[in-house]
């Protein structure tokens, strides 16, 4: 079975807002209600023996909201931070944060630090959450960072190749599981919404109508269940294997 689940899970937790809306209440209950759903995603892809699995939490777009809907969502953030690092900690996993996280506020800061920082050492369930993120932004960073390597005579432009950049991207600290696997939208948006673009040239790609307060563990099982059948083929020909039966991976 190990080898059906994915590695690396992504997923854009989409549909708060719509959710709240269809009925009838503000965007942000929206918001407050798809919070609580983060703590069994993890505890799931942490028992299924999922080694990585990041959150798009807010995008570099997401800074054009209104701002009491930013402030609602940092605030969960920080409620989760809070209320759930123990947990995290005892079940041994690992948190980062990526993206462009100079621009949060202070208050965010203080307690979003010292979470990493004492998760920092565990070894299972590789936890990231996207914040301030935006994959265009990640690239444009890397290359920067690389051109500055070349005027300080440590880098030569002909040396640049798909490994060396992965070293300057924000997923560099991921090693092996940087690439994506299998890469999970809710809420029935089809784009990828400038999430992970490097990262995910070769994953899965699920789409649910299901919009996130309302996903549940057994959508996940049921997201690697569709990914467990389908033959990854890297660009390459495939084996022509025929299809693959529906079965319970799981049992």
């Amino acid at each position: 079975m190990a080898s059906e689940i994915p590695n690396h899970i992504a997923i854009i937790m989409d549909g708060n807002g719509r959710w709240a809306e269809r009925r009838g209440r503000p965007r942000v209950f929206g918001h407050v209600r798809g919070s609580g759903r983060v703590k069994a995603i993890v505890e799931v892809a942490s028992r299924l023996g999922v080694k990585a699995l990041t959150l798009y939490a807010f995008s570099t777009e997401n800074w054009s909201r209104p701002e009491s809907e930013r402030l609602v969502l940092w605030k969960l953030l920080k409620k989760y931070l809070i209320r759930d690092a123990e947990q995290l900690h005892r079940q041994n996993v690992k948190l980062r944060v990526i993206g462009e996280t100079d621009r949060l506020d202070a208050d965010i800061r203080a307690v979003l630090d010292p979470v990493v920082q004492k998760l920092t050492s565990n070894t299972g369930l590789q936890l990231t959450f996207a914040i301030s993120y935006g994959s265009r932004r990640e690239m444009v960073y890397a290359a920067k960072k690389f051109a500055e390597e070349c005027l300080a005579g440590r880098a030569h432009p002909d040396e640049l190749n798909e490994v060396l950049m992965e070293e300057y991207l924000w997923t560099s600290d991921f090693g092996d599981l940087s690439e994506v696997d299998l890469f999970i939208r809710t809420s029935g948006e089809q784009r990828i919404s400038n999430f992970l673009l490097w990262q995910a040239a070769y994953a899965e790609f699920i789409f649910t109508d299901i919009c996130w307060p309302d996903f549940e563990p057994k959508d996940l099982e049921s997201a690697i269940q569709e990914y467990a059948r389908r033959e990854r083929r890297f660009g390459g020909v495939g084996k022509g294997l025929p299809e693959r039966p529906h079965r319970n991976i799981f049992a």
